[in-house]
């Protein structure tokens, strides 16, 4: 175990230095005091909590609600060769009880858990055994009734403090205002908390909106402009496969992502992205969270974004290497009313919430009464069709379920198959004699992942063992089951669908408790949100930057690099340049008359359209005139 928090980050992560208040706030952790961190996006926030956990025994307990985010933090850990598990709903009830067993009993550093699974009382007796050195809170604005990403299971994270009450917690986010912040430290119940905050300034980062009737040929522009690699967001996935096939049409290199392709095939476009195989990224907001690629130039918003947060996080994943980069909005003169437009869907009546659950419970088949943490893949179009709903309503429906905490909705993500040897090594072999045509496949498991597969649920390879025993990988799964049916093994088939969970027992729908007068201040607020984003888009006086850091209220000067600034700059070298000319016709004329050329001639090339937009200036005005001899003289 290391004890020095640089040796850590030298010898694991490979950095030679900490990033602004990593420091402190590693300190501050490891002297066991609550924190509340805001760091921007791509400003190291898991280092302030991964490395202390190196710094000490036991194991750092991480709450987080984007499952793609865990699985891909824990992969990157176990490059590392450090324990990590990650507990979710995609897992079996048996698998679920591995992990967490492994983090009582075996050497384990980090556990990933969603906020749903504290409440569980398998998670609680467990969590109580385990030797706990912090637990850290990811998108911590999501406890906050004022975030803009509500989800009410975080209000359960309070109660674990009860279980084991010395242990530190440390909460992190990109983005939160003050309400926000105070709101997260009373949730949780910080305790003299140290608050860090990182000014949300980006001083390489140039803000601007581009007001156009032609979004399409404004992008090719924009891409012209700026070299290097860049993500156009938008909201639809059909706007993403076509603007993509535009920008290739036009000579661009670009590829679409969204969340309706395979884990294959996002896997692959977002590799050749990273390694820029692939210049240009377009993609709906499941693109970016958690992607380690700091040399973006350009985000480009084709869509209005729904609020500050949300843009603030997404812009923010230009230009992370510090190099100058930009993040443009393409404004055009219908875009506030479509997404005002958007808003009224986004808030469905109750009618429908309530036969929605209602299609939900059927599609299943769960009593009433039962159901509770039960987990299903769900085919959103399939479920739609069975009950005539119309699919952008339904969508916002399922999220005001999940807002009130009766489901947990989430996006597909891969999980590969994985499996584990149920049976001893006694029982096995007693198992391959009586078998015989199952031991040439039990020997390549065993010669493939070795003894590891006694102890954990690990990931598999059907197809590579297809190939090595040269069979079809049909017959390969038909092996894998009957070992899990006879329990051999224990294992679970990859998938990659969208899942439900049921997070309380079925209700009638007719009785659900929905919480009307939250729901309306919770539209109100989005209101607000969308009202500040639209007025950051339409304006044209106040510094971009300044506009942004006051809704999170700090304090800042002009950025100097938007465009409202770069605007602003460009007129006032106009006023003085005007002065200038002025005077040097006035002082030429002041010595004799001269003609139009002769007074050019007084001028560099480059100020000669300057030179004669002065001129007619001052001859419409009175102030010269053309004599008899057609020169120019002052009146």
């Amino acid at each position: 175990m290391y004890k020095h928090p640089e040796e850590v980050l030298k010898k694991i992560w490979g950095y030679p230095a900490f990033r602004p208040l990593q420091t402190e706030i590693i300190q501050s952790l490891l002297s066991d005091s609550d924190i509340l961190a805001l760091l921007p996006t791509g400003g190291g926030k898991s280092l302030c909590y991964q490395v202390p956990a190196m710094c000490r025994d036991g194991l750092c307990l991480v709450i987080s609600p984007l499952l793609a985010l865990m699985k891909d933090q824990v992969d990157a850990l176990k490059a590392k060769k450090i324990k990590a598990y990650a507990v979710n709903s995609t897992m079996s009830h048996r698998a679920i009880d591995i992990a967490l067993d492994n983090c009582v009993n075996d050497d384990v550093k980090f556990l990933y858990v969603s906020p749903e699974r504290l409440s569980t009382p398998m998670f609680k007796e467990r969590f109580r055994q385990m030797k706990v050195n912090c637990i850290a809170i990811d998108e911590a604005h999501c406890i906050s009734q004022w975030g803009y990403d509500f989800r009410p299971s975080y209000l359960n994270i309070a109660e674990i403090r009860e279980l084991q009450p010395a242990v530190p917690f440390i909460a992190l986010t990109a983005t939160a205002t003050k309400k926000v912040r105070d709101d997260i430290v009373e949730k949780l119940q910080l305790v003299k908390p140290k608050i860090f905050c990182a000014s949300f300034t980006r001083t390489n980062l140039s803000l601007a909106v581009r007001k156009t009737e032609d979004k399409l040929q404004k992008i090719t522009d924009v891409f012209r402009a700026v070299p290097g690699t860049g993500i156009v967001y938008v909201r639809s996935r059909n706007r993403a496969r076509d603007i993509s096939v535009f920008l290739n049409r036009k000579g661009y290199s670009a590829e679409y992502y969204h969340a309706g392709l395979s884990a294959d095939n996002r896997a692959r476009r977002q590799e050749a992205w990273i390694k820029n195989e692939v210049r240009i990224m377009v993609a709906t907001n499941a693109f970016g969270m958690g992607i380690d690629k700091s040399d973006v130039r350009t985000v480009v918003h084709y869509d209005l974004p729904e609020n500050l947060e949300s843009y603030y996080q997404e812009a923010g994943r230009a230009g992370r290497d510090g190099k100058k980069s930009y993040a443009v909005i393409l404004l055009h003169p219908g875009d506030v009313e479509l997404l005002e437009k958007a808003f009224e869907t986004a808030h469905p009546p109750v009618d429908l919430i309530r036969r929605v659950y209602q299609g939900l419970a059927n599609y299943y088949k769960i009593a009433a009464g039962s159901g509770a943490f039960n987990t299903f893949d769900f085919d959103f179009e399939h479920f739609c069709n069975t009950y005539k709903l119309a699919p952008a309503e339904t969508f916002h429906a399922l999220k005001k379920l999940a807002e009130e905490g009766f489901i947990d909705l989430s996006e597909g993500v891969f999980q590969p198959a994985r499996a584990m040897f149920q049976a001893g090594k006694d029982l096995l072999y007693d198992f391959q004699v009586k078998n015989a045509r199952f031991d040439p496949f039990i020997k390549l498991m065993l010669r493939l992942y070795g003894a590891e597969l006694f102890n954990n649920l690990i990931n598999i390879n059907p197809q590579k063992m297809a190939r090595m025993l040269n069979l079809h990988s049909r017959e390969i799964e038909k092996m894998l089951q009957n070992l899990h049916n006879s329990s051999i093994l224990m294992y679970e088939k990859a998938h990659d669908k969208p899942q439900i969970t049921f997070l309380t027992p079925r209700y009638d729908a007719r009785e659900l408790p929905l919480n009307l007068r939250q729901m309306k201040e919770r539209k109100e607020l989005k209101k607000q949100q969308l009202q500040w984003m639209v007025k950051y888009a339409t304006q044209d006086q106040q510094c971009r930057a300044l506009f942004m850091n006051a809704y999170f209220d700090e304090n800042s000067k002009p950025c100097g690099k938007c465009d409202i600034c770069l605007a602003a700059k460009n007129t006032m070298y106009s006023i003085e340049k005007h002065g200038e000319i002025k005077g040097k016709i006035y002082s030429e004329l002041a010595q004799k008359p001269c003609t139009m050329k002769e007074l050019s001639q007084i001028f560099e090339d480059f100020e000669k359209e300057a030179f004669t937009s002065v001129i007619r200036e001052l001859l419409d005005a009175g102030e010269l005139f053309i004599n008899t001899e057609g020169r120019i003289d002052v009146k």
